[in-house]
């Protein structure tokens, strides 16, 4: 009996078979329209005084500029163990290779976050606006739009997660495979009734890790964001605290599911067995993106009570 899912073959990264049009493309242009359309709905039901739908425009702008040069950066520095674009700076940005057209393959979420903070700071430096403010406003749209960018890694067959025998597994086209001189996997394919020959290389179905994220980092957060911590917000940054700490602390587990980058491996393997990276093994294997969710937890956990006691602070001076 069959139990796994093969990947859709209808499924292409290419829209258009030969245009340099790619889903995962597509999927950043529906992020950053359904973040604005819920940034400029926030606004106006909970306006922020003196500013209009032109400054929703430009704060956006400010900070997908902040969020593609960090996503970019930090994929092509930290994520990148051969150092290549290192000793290769003017790549990090060029989208061509061997003469074609191939976009910027390799963004970071961790990386993206820090360039938009970065990018609302300098707004709001420049404009004279709260950064927390507005980053409670900009910080709603966010999980949806991040929805659209897993989605992408989808319809890429990219970032799959680790083998599973689970009946929803998919396998994935451009996935390793591994020999079935290897018990594990003899073990693995006879459960999930994937036939193979002696000493063959089989494809195993993995976790379909990219729609996880999308649902559990995308829809569900900014559903407990919108429902029910969006109204009772108390002081500026309380939204964009919580997102922290939520974020940080679904990715962290889903991340346990996620086969780690190829190239880095475990960044702190603590459990007895570490091998092979596409089994979970341990709880106490931990990847590059679980340590980066740690200190985006943690980061949220220390600034409620800071920007509790700013928030005091200002309202006594006024």
């Amino acid at each position: 009996m069959i139990t796994y899912i093969p990947y859709p073959t209808w499924i292409s990264p290419e829209i258009i078979s030969g245009l340099p049009i790619r889903w995962y493309g597509l999927m950043y242009v529906f992020a950053f329209v359904t973040a604005y359309i819920v940034i400029l709905y926030q606004q106006k039901k909970q306006p922020i005084e003196g500013f209009t739908s032109d400054d929703v425009v430009t704060l956006l702008l400010w900070g997908i500029i902040g969020l593609l040069v960090g996503a970019r950066l930090i994929a092509t520095t930290v994520y990148d163990p051969t150092h290549y674009y290192l000793s290769h700076p003017w790549m990090i940005f060029w989208p061509f290779r061997n003469g074609s057209f191939v976009g910027l393959q390799g963004m970071s979420y961790h990386g993206g976050a820090i360039g938009a903070a970065v990018g609302g700071f300098l707004y709001a430096k420049k404009y004279k606006r709260d950064f927390f403010e507005i980053a409670d406003l900009v910080i709603l749209g966010i999980p949806l739009g991040y929805t659209f960018g897993r989605l992408g890694n989808f319809f890429n067959a990219e970032l799959w997660g680790r083998v599973t025998t689970a009946s929803w597994g998919m396998v994935f086209p451009y996935a390793e495979k591994f020999s079935t001189r290897l018990e594990w996997v003899r073990e693995i394919a006879d459960e999930i009734g994937l036939p193979y020959e002696s000493g063959m290389l089989v494809n195993l179905p993995r976790h379909p890790s990219q729609l996880y994220e999308a649902l559990f980092e995308g829809v569900l957060l900014w559903l407990v964001l919108w429902f029910i911590f969006r109204k009772r917000k108390t002081f500026h940054g309380q939204l964009l605290s919580l997102y922290l700490i939520g974020y940080g602390t679904v990715r962290f587990f889903i991340e346990y599911l996620r086969e780690p980058d190829s190239d880095l491996g475990f960044i702190l393997a603590l459990g007895k067995e570490q091998d092979p990276d596409a089994l979970f093994l341990s709880f106490l294997n931990f990847s590059m993106g679980q340590l980066l969710c740690l200190i985006m937890i943690i980061i949220g956990i220390v600034m409620i009570p800071l920007l509790k006691r700013r928030n005091m602070i200002k309202g006594k001076k006024r």
